[in-house]
């Protein structure tokens, strides 16, 4: 039963915020984290978080806390709704407070998620056994202005899990369907990572509209941002990504047809699509260049699909250019080295299948001293 199940979101921002109250609002038992002081203070004068858009109501919480240990202590399900650059960091301090049992979802995983988390849960000495489901996008276009309140603009009508490993998808789906019927299973966290469309609507429009970024003037993102010309460049790198994800035996939708699965939306260009998507009608473009569509997006994101490509033997032109336009505007050259690469997540010298055994089983493959040969073993990653 729902009621008896006991969810720590960790990170209380928009997603967070708005995952805490909803679940809160259908009745679910809801702690929440999250590492600034006054934000917890905000939301535990007001004794939980007021919904408000799409979904309405107060979210009471049986928890806010600055103490991880504390939130996670009896959990079942960890659902960490953080940008992807502050998953290694969570991932850190989780790992001295999860026992064996709980889940770990994260909701979103960007690209590669679930392998990073795993990988330093492994290195911090984590023995739990701990499968680490991840999400290709948030569940809410959302919105917070302050603690406490979280304004659901849409619930998207379509979302995808796996885990690593991936004999339990079915297990945690099951128990996840019961407060997110929209959740559907993926065949491994491959495929949810290669259905991130963040990668696609993100980092090329925000580098297109830099003028717009560092001009006096207020602008909406999806609705004027998303232009035909540059709307037509990013599915130009959309292709890139289906055809990443064929190389694996995929059969990704494009962008256009991830809008008509999540939102319900169809169109003849993604510029149409994003003036005709009724969620996207209050986002407002961003004013510095520095937020997380590009220092999320391109390192946790385009980074390791341009490290797959290389795998496979594919170019991945566009997605190089805008990972490298990003480090030159910005003067920071460790998008490309510092990002989710290969060897950073302690994959960098397995072949395209042994990877693609990885992202099934979770077990890394071991060679035999002077032979290629590999053979399975039980250590899990």
């Amino acid at each position: 039963m729902k009621e008896d199940i006991i969810w720590a979101i960790i990170g209380g921002g928009h997603g967070g915020q708005s995952m805490a109250g909803h679940l809160a609002i259908m009745g679910c038992r809801v702690r929440l984290y999250n590492r600034t002081a006054r934000t917890i203070e905000e939301i535990n004068k007001l004794g939980g978080i007021n919904i408000d858009g799409a979904l309405q109501g107060f979210g009471g919480l049986e928890l806010a806390t600055t103490d991880i240990g504390e939130a996670l202590a009896g959990a079942h399900v960890v659902v960490v709704v953080t940008p992807a650059t502050a998953h290694a960091e969570i991932a850190t301090k989780c790992a001295s407070h999860l026992v064996d049992g709980q889940i770990v979802f994260l909701h979103p995983g960007a690209m590669c998620g679930a392998i990073e988390f795993r990988e330093i849960l492994r290195n911090a000495g984590c023995t739990a056994n701990i499968p680490v489901a991840e999400s290709n996008h948030l569940l809410y276009a959302c919105r917070s202005a302050k603690p406490g309140y979280a304004e659901i603009l849409a619930i998207k009508k379509d979302v995808l899990l796996a885990t690593l490993p991936a004999n339990k998808n079915n297990e945690i789906l099951e128990l996840l369907n019961e407060v997110f019927p929209q959740i559907r299973g993926a065949r491994n966290v491959l495929e949810t990572s290669l259905s991130n469309g963040a990668v696609i609507m993100h980092p090329a429009p925000t580098i297109f509209n830099l003028s717009m970024i560092e001009s006096q003037h207020d602008w909406l993102y999806y609705s004027e941002g998303i232009t035909p010309t540059i709307g037509a460049f990013a599915e130009d790198i959309d292709q890139e990504r289906v055809a990443l994800g064929k190389s694996f035996g995929f059969d990704l939708p494009s962008v256009r047809e991830l809008y008509r699965l999540i939102y319900g939306v169809q169109g003849e260009s993604l510029s149409e699509i994003c003036r005709k998507n009724p969620a996207y009608e209050k986002i407002r473009g961003q004013k510095d260049l520095r937020t997380r569509y590009i220092l999320e997006d391109i390192p946790f994101g385009l980074v390791p699909m341009i490290e797959l490509g290389r795998m496979q033997g594919l170019s991945m032109s566009r997605m190089k250019l805008i990972a490298e336009l990003g480090q030159y505007l910005l003067k920071d050259n460790s998008f490309l080295s510092h990002g989710r690469t290969l060897a950073n997540l302690g994959l960098g010298n397995m072949t395209s299948e042994e990877f693609a055994m990885f992202v099934q089983t979770g077990e890394r493959p071991v060679r035999h001293r002077g032979s290629p040969a590999m053979c399975r073993h039980s250590r899990r990653a």
